[in-house]
């Protein structure tokens, strides 16, 4: 699997991600951790990432996130449909990341990235669902 992740964080001038607590859920360790970078280049406080849903729902009961990128497919077969539904009906912006094209389970109030994982298009939805653009 590619993973479209670079190194290069914030453009200069660009609006940052500073003070917006995103919650991390994606079971792929590598992937994770490049995300967890990339997020925390653009000044974003990162909860995670964690690999199964009773993990982020500790998370999120110490902090309720100000948004979340989730995979739908987590450790040993585990779905998020039942956490990205959770924090869609809290009002939290969800980026929902999947290498299916096809999700009809998933909230249409959840924004849909497709693996593998455009740096620029994360990051232009996570300023847009946070009023950070």
């Amino acid at each position: 699997m590619t993973t479209v992740i670079g190194d290069g964080g914030p453009e200069a001038g660009s609006p940052n991600l500073k003070g917006t607590r995103i919650l991390l859920v994606e079971d792929s360790w590598q992937l994770g951790m490049a995300l967890k970078s990339l997020l925390r280049s653009f000044d974003a406080d990162v909860d995670g990432p964690v690999a199964t849903t009773k993990d982020a729902e500790r998370l999120i009961s110490e902090h309720v996130p100000d948004a979340a990128i989730i995979d739908v497919n987590l450790r040993q077969g585990e779905r998020s449909y039942g956490l990205i539904d959770q924090l869609v009906g809290r009002g939290v912006p969800v980026v929902v990341t999947s290498g299916y094209s096809d999700l009809p389970m998933v909230s249409a109030k959840a924004h849909i990235l497709a693996k593998p994982i455009s740096e620029e298009k994360l990051i232009a939805i996570l300023r847009s669902v946070t009023n950070r653009s």
